[in-house]
């Protein structure tokens, strides 16, 4: 992802419940684990069960926007409503649809921020977070802040540049509203937890978007990872990866890649996480939210085992 939107585990598949064997042949036929797009395929699944919050845990499931980046975000919130789903983390620059010309972000103008508050109270949709984003300056800050503040946001994922890291810490407290620093791939700076920690050091304001596919990609442990930002983390990225220790793995859907998610809900589950979890599927762009209702399934039948 842009930065508008920014040991080794050789793990076999999880089993699939016989309820979900028809969600699953649906993500099938969209080409969902090649890790490619397919223009073929209908994208009109829709979602039994309209559950936000699993119950075995205490915090949520999400939708990052940059899944449904090739809509509207107007047609995104229709998909996110039809996979049962009410939180979203949106992302700087989708088109609005919807009869608005602008992009979701800071130059919104009154309007359309009305517009957009009018289209989530419709479906009884909720922006938690929005990013991520890279500000250059404290303008820039000031505008994603009030922006948040807005819609009503619980924190803003970013890679702050380093010299602002006190800036951003302040601006966060006087707003109320936390960021969360986001690990994309190396080199990015923010690949390893130490960086998020370094940054995290005397900012209570700063903590971490656990992006557990990035980790994967890295080559590193996501439970391991998780552990290391105990106490600091405000959101995460549920995700699925073909490959482990490849910065260009791509995406699959989860159960079908290498990584073991039900130890990483169980952990942030131990850690009294309340957060959001978001799904972030970037793959089968097209016709891809067969895979996002598989995902938030999944993750329900998972959690809902946690002890």
């Amino acid at each position: 992802m842009p930065e508008y939107y920014s040991s080794n585990q050789d793990c076999t598949m999880q089993k699939i419940p016989s309820y979900l064997l028809g969600l699953l042949c649906a993500a099938s036929v969209a080409a969902c684990g090649s890790g490619t797009d397919s223009k073929n395929t209908a994208d009109s699944t829709a979602a039994k069960d309209s559950t936000t919050t699993a119950t075995g845990v205490n915090y949520r499931i999400g939708v990052q926007m940059w899944t449904f980046r090739v809509f509207p975000f107007a047609d995104a919130l229709d998909k996110v409503d039809s996979a049962g789903i009410k939180n979203i983390e949106a992302f700087w620059g989708q088109d609005l649809g919807a009869g608005m010309k602008g992009k979701f972000g800071g130059d919104m103008t009154d309007e359309e921020k009305t517009k957009v508050k009018d289209l989530l109270a419709k479906k009884g949709i909720s922006i938690v977070a929005m990013g991520v984003i890279v500000p250059k300056d404290k303008a820039e800050w000031i505008k994603a802040f009030e922006l948040a503040k807005y819609f009503g946001l619980s924190y803003i994922t970013s890679e702050p540049i380093k010299s602002q890291w006190g800036m951003v810490d302040s601006l966060a407290g006087a707003y109320g509203i936390k960021v969360a620093i986001h690990d994309h791939p190396k080199p990015n700076v923010y690949w390893h937890p130490d960086s998020v920690l370094a940054a995290i050091q005397g900012h209570p304001n700063i903590g971490a978007c656990a992006d557990i596919g990035h980790w994967a990609r890295n080559g590193l442990n996501p439970v391991d990872c998780l552990k290391k930002l105990e106490g600091h983390i405000y959101g995460a990225h549920l995700k699925d990866i073909v490959k482990f220790d490849d910065p260009k793995a791509a995406d699959t859907v989860v159960t079908k890649g290498v990584i073991d998610l039900p130890p990483v809900f169980a952990e942030l589950k131990r850690q009294n996480f309340t957060g959001m979890m978001s799904i972030e599927h970037e793959s089968n762009w097209y016709h891809n939210l067969p895979d996002v209702i598989f995902t938030k399934q999944y993750f329900d039948e998972q959690t809902s085992k946690l002890k």
